[in-house]
């Protein structure tokens, strides 16, 4: 695939409807070249001095702020309203060099449904970081808002800008960077994120350019990158610098789908998801591991105490109706899980989401 014959394929592939979800392919070898691939699509509209693209199909609705900063680094800001599901699939230019990585913090609000008809807002979050060449495929449900605070870096730049004093594992950090492709995944481990995520999103909506707000933007997207490596090493993925193929990506990525639509049940088992992905379970519970740092059970438990704790602090659905939703089998065994997870029962926590309500 190149850019030449760009044009042919997003004739053939843009929004074809498979397993449910409807294509959204786009190339990234650069920044550069990801807004070529973007302003290439017949839906797209510019507006350059506001550095702004935006689209609006029955399907999705969004727009995308791009800044570059200085050479090798930039921030690429997306926003979405997804009316049926999306699968973003990024592809490579063969033609073309790729030496940017990829840091993205994205923060999703569904919706999900409550007993009298109505629905609760509830939130996703988690980092990605990519390295070169590597094919991503992101799942997006529809009914859900989105925000992407995306940096790319070239080596070079990360290799002139990581020091020892912002980054005590710049050395780690660094051979990560120089490891061949990968993709990595982390769920929300920096409650600073968000607020520089919304200080990000206050700047770039004003639509100033101006240099001032620019040198703001540059600044916050450091502080988003410190706050990453910062907050990273909970587990040894970036030591352990794992690469896989493009396609185990792609199967590790069904499968994480496969989990999030089975959290209302008890785990479904890895030989199920590895069946319908098309892989050994061995295999893909070793790249599952890889990407996610949790093992699929893991990641099903993980997943369903957050969204527990989320019914708990925003939905009337009383402690057992709960335990029901996030698939466990005795309210018992939620509350031992949840309380080894939070270290407070499920009780308490709705007690003094009570207390702070009658007491604000």
């Amino acid at each position: 695939m190149t850019l030449d014959n760009w044009p042919k394929h997003i004739q053939k592939y843009l929004f074809l409807l498979k397993d449910g979800f409807f294509q959204f392919p786009y190339l990234f070898n650069t920044p550069e070249i990801m807004l070529e691939s973007i302003l290439k699509l017949p839906i797209t509209r510019h507006f350059p001095l506001k550095s702004l693209i935006t689209f609006n199909t029955p399907l999705c609705k969004a727009k995308m702020y791009y800044k570059e900063f200085e050479e090798g680094f930039w921030l690429l800001t997306f926003y979405m309203t997804l009316k049926e599901n999306i699968m973003a699939l990024s592809g490579y230019d063969a033609d073309k060099n790729s030496d940017y990585y990829l840091l993205t913090f994205s923060v999703f609000e569904y919706q999900f449904p409550l007993k009298d008809g109505t629905s609760l807002t509830l939130l996703s979050t988690c980092w990605t970081i990519s390295k070169p060449g590597t094919e991503i495929s992101s799942y997006f449900y529809k009914e859900a808002d989105g925000k992407f605070f995306s940096i790319a870096m070239t080596k070079d730049w990360v290799k002139e800008n990581f020091s020892s004093k912002k980054f005590k594992d710049r050395k780690t950090i660094l051979n990560f960077f120089n490891g061949n492709r990968g993709s990595y995944t982390w769920l929300d481990i920096s409650e600073k994120a968000h607020k520089i995520g919304a200080d990000i999103s206050e700047i770039l909506e004003a639509e100033t350019n101006s240099e001032a707000d620019n040198l703001k933007l540059k600044k916050k997207s450091m502080k988003l990158i410190t706050e990453f490596f910062d907050n990273a090493f909970v587990d040894t993925r970036i030591e352990d610098n794992i690469s896989l193929t493009n396609l185990d990506y792609l199967n590790v990525s069904r499968a994480e789908r496969i989990v999030l639509q089975h959290l209302h049940l008890p785990f479904i088992g890895i030989e199920h998801i590895a069946k319908e992905v098309n892989t050994s379970p061995t295999k893909l519970k070793s790249n599952f591991k890889a990407v996610y740092g949790f093992s699929m059970l893991q990641y099903h438990k993980e997943k369903n105490l957050v969204l527990a704790m989320q019914l708990i602090q925003k939905s009337d659905f009383n402690i057992q109706e709960i335990a029901v939703i996030t698939g466990h089998d005795s309210a018992g065994r939620f509350a031992s899980s949840f309380k080894k997870r939070f270290g407070k029962l499920p009780s308490e926590v709705r007690f003094s989401e009570v207390e702070n309500n009658f007491f604000p």
